[in-house]
């Protein structure tokens, strides 16, 4: 029998979360799934504990294979998916039982392409609720997917630039609930994060919302993000982001370009490429990066005087931003690059403590 929702989860070293995880999906609530675990070359005993868990539950299926990143797993997820709907669960994070039997009923029942829910940020001592300041229930159809939804994905407008930390918030593909035929009839896939550095999941979404016709958000946090994985590929600094988010800008301008689409866009996108001098800023002074204080100061003022960032600010608009923000953006703009590594450590410093 054909699996309502197929659940990919992309697997690599997470023996001490990933029980938690499969434990989370095979409680659901929603009995008709297949949960496709990829394992994604670990070392540790991740992929013992699946196939343990395959012997028991005949939904689960296991993937052994290279290891190839998180990109690469959920595309060979895909490739075997049987479900009319596909969702992702990352192995360190959980859902609650209800989860995908209300995403699945709400596309159902609203004829969605795709549907998507809020999450909760677990920190392990605490947990808080990610606040998307939205209705109860949002639906968009036809161009309004296109406008309302893949146009913020490329990049903030207006009064959406104030909020920097919600760039890539409906981004996430964890918290969502895809259809099938969207995905197989586009040729829907992730991209490699050698090239592009972060961010597969915004670029996915951008391709995606650009074909649907229909979408639902729903403001229930269903979705566990783990943020206490030190292992996890979001974690550490990477010192090829820079060239490797100008290779995003690129793959998102092409697409553009392709699809003909209006100035707005390219505007957002350029809200997009200032707004990420952020997390450049805080990959730069990680303390994973071991250079000293005067070569982080130095990169970051190459990158405030790159041409395509310089370009970007120039139409910034700062109004837009509360005092802190406007402080931190307004550095940047004027290229000042010892006041942004002041203010890029006081805002790592309010991280730490607001967790």
């Amino acid at each position: 029998m054909k699996p309502k929702v197929s659940i990919i989860v992309p697997v690599f070293n997470v023996e001490k979360y990933i029980s938690r995880c499969l434990d989370s999906i095979l409680n659901q609530s929603l009995g008709e799934i297949e949960i496709i675990a990829v394992n994604d070359g670990s070392t540790d005993s991740s992929l013992d504990i699946m196939k343990n868990f395959e012997a028991k539950d005949d939904r689960i299926k296991v993937i052994n294979k290279r290891n190839g990143g998180v990109s690469s797993a959920r595309n060979e997820g895909l490739s075997v998916a049987a479900g009319e709907f596909i969702g992702f669960v990352d192995p360190d994070d959980w859902v609650d039982e209800n989860m995908y039997e209300s995403l699945y009923k709400t596309a159902i029942e609203n004829k969605a392409e795709i549907v998507m829910c809020s999450y909760i940020r677990e920190f392990g001592s605490h947990s808080k609720e990610k606040d998307f300041n939205t209705a109860d229930k949002v639906f968009y159809h036809g161009d309004e997917v296109r406008t309302k939804m893949m146009r913020r994905l490329v990049g903030p407008l207006k009064e959406e630039i104030g909020n920097p930390e919600l760039l890539d918030a409906w981004g996430t593909v964890w918290s969502k609930l895809y259809s099938a035929d969207l995905i197989l009839k586009n040729g829907l896939c992730f991209s490699d994060l050698k090239e592009i550095g972060t961010n597969e999941d915004s670029l996915f979404n951008v391709q995606a919302f650009y074909y649907a016709n229909s979408f639902c958000f729903i403001n229930e946090p269903y979705y566990h993000y783990w943020r206490v994985n030190e292992g996890s590929v979001t974690t550490g600094y990477k010192p090829a982001l820079f060239e490797q988010w100008f290779n995003l800008y690129n793959r998102l301008e092409t697409f553009l370009e392709e699809k003909e689409m209006e100035a707005e866009y390219y505007q957002a996108l350029n809200n997009r490429v200032c707004l990420n001098i952020l997390g450049l800023g805080l990959n730069t002074i990680s303390k994973s990066n071991h250079s000293p204080i005067e070569d982080k100061i130095g990169n970051l003022k190459s990158y405030l005087n790159d041409e395509r960032i310089k370009r970007s600010f120039k139409q910034l608009e700062l109004s837009f931003f509360p005092i802190v923000w406007k402080a931190f953006y307004f550095c940047a703009k004027a290229r000042l690059p010892l006041g942004l590594y002041v203010m890029l450590m006081s805002i790592e410093s309010l991280r730490k403590l607001r967790r």
